[in-house]
Protein backbone atom coordinates (compact mmCIF):
# COMPACT_ATOMS: atom_id res chain seq x y z
CA UNK A 1 0.00 0.00 0.00
CA UNK A 2 1.32 2.95 -0.87
CA UNK A 3 1.85 6.15 1.57
CA UNK A 4 0.35 8.32 -0.03
CA UNK A 5 -3.84 9.01 0.13
CA UNK A 6 -3.71 10.18 -3.84
CA UNK A 7 -1.66 6.50 -4.45
CA UNK A 8 -3.69 4.69 -2.68
CA UNK A 9 -7.04 6.45 -4.05
CA UNK A 10 -5.56 5.54 -7.40
CA UNK A 11 -5.09 2.17 -6.92
CA UNK A 12 -8.42 1.72 -5.19
CA UNK A 13 -10.21 3.24 -8.38
CA UNK A 14 -8.26 1.43 -11.19
CA UNK A 15 -8.69 -2.19 -9.02
CA UNK A 16 -12.42 -1.60 -8.95
CA UNK A 17 -12.48 -0.47 -12.87
CA UNK A 18 -10.76 -3.46 -13.56
CA UNK A 19 -12.75 -5.63 -11.71
CA UNK A 20 -15.47 -4.65 -13.08
CA UNK A 21 -14.14 -5.84 -16.94
CA UNK A 22 -13.19 -9.18 -15.11
CA UNK A 23 -15.01 -11.07 -18.11
CA UNK A 24 -11.54 -10.24 -19.60
CA UNK A 25 -8.34 -12.06 -19.47
CA UNK A 26 -5.85 -11.14 -16.59
CA UNK A 27 -8.24 -9.31 -15.14
CA UNK A 28 -11.10 -10.80 -12.71
CA UNK A 29 -14.13 -10.27 -10.73
CA UNK A 30 -11.62 -10.40 -7.24
CA UNK A 31 -10.24 -6.84 -7.86
CA UNK A 32 -13.41 -5.08 -6.74
CA UNK A 33 -13.80 -6.12 -3.01
CA UNK A 34 -9.74 -5.52 -3.19
CA UNK A 35 -9.98 -2.17 -4.33
CA UNK A 36 -13.16 -1.05 -2.35
CA UNK A 37 -10.42 -2.77 0.66
CA UNK A 38 -7.76 -0.16 -0.40
CA UNK A 39 -10.28 2.48 -0.56
CA UNK A 40 -11.64 1.85 2.95
CA UNK A 41 -8.34 3.57 4.12
CA UNK A 42 -9.35 6.85 2.81
CA UNK A 43 -13.13 7.16 2.28
CA UNK A 44 -14.99 7.69 4.98
CA UNK A 45 -17.90 6.24 3.03
CA UNK A 46 -16.54 3.21 1.68
CA UNK A 47 -14.87 2.19 5.46
CA UNK A 48 -18.50 3.00 7.00
CA UNK A 49 -20.02 0.37 4.71
CA UNK A 50 -16.90 -2.23 5.28
CA UNK A 51 -17.15 -1.72 9.30
CA UNK A 52 -20.81 -2.94 8.59
CA UNK A 53 -20.43 -5.84 6.24
CA UNK A 54 -17.59 -7.13 9.10
CA UNK A 55 -20.40 -6.60 12.17
CA UNK A 56 -22.53 -8.08 10.29
CA UNK A 57 -20.73 -11.23 9.14
CA UNK A 58 -19.09 -11.43 13.11
CA UNK A 59 -23.11 -11.22 14.45
CA UNK A 60 -24.34 -13.81 11.88
CA UNK A 61 -20.91 -16.17 12.31
CA UNK A 62 -21.75 -15.90 16.77
CA UNK A 63 -25.01 -17.08 15.59
CA UNK A 64 -24.17 -20.00 13.90
CA UNK A 65 -21.64 -21.19 16.74
CA UNK A 66 -24.44 -20.53 19.38
CA UNK A 67 -26.98 -23.05 17.27
CA UNK A 68 -24.67 -25.45 17.24
CA UNK A 69 -23.37 -25.37 20.50
CA UNK A 70 -19.99 -24.40 19.65
CA UNK A 71 -17.35 -21.84 21.92
CA UNK A 72 -17.61 -18.48 20.47
CA UNK A 73 -14.31 -16.36 20.20
CA UNK A 74 -14.04 -12.74 20.28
Amino acid sequence: MPRSRVGRIIIGVLLVIGGLLGFLPILGFWMVPLGLLVLSQDLPYVRRQRRRLTIWWLTKRRAREARRGGITRS
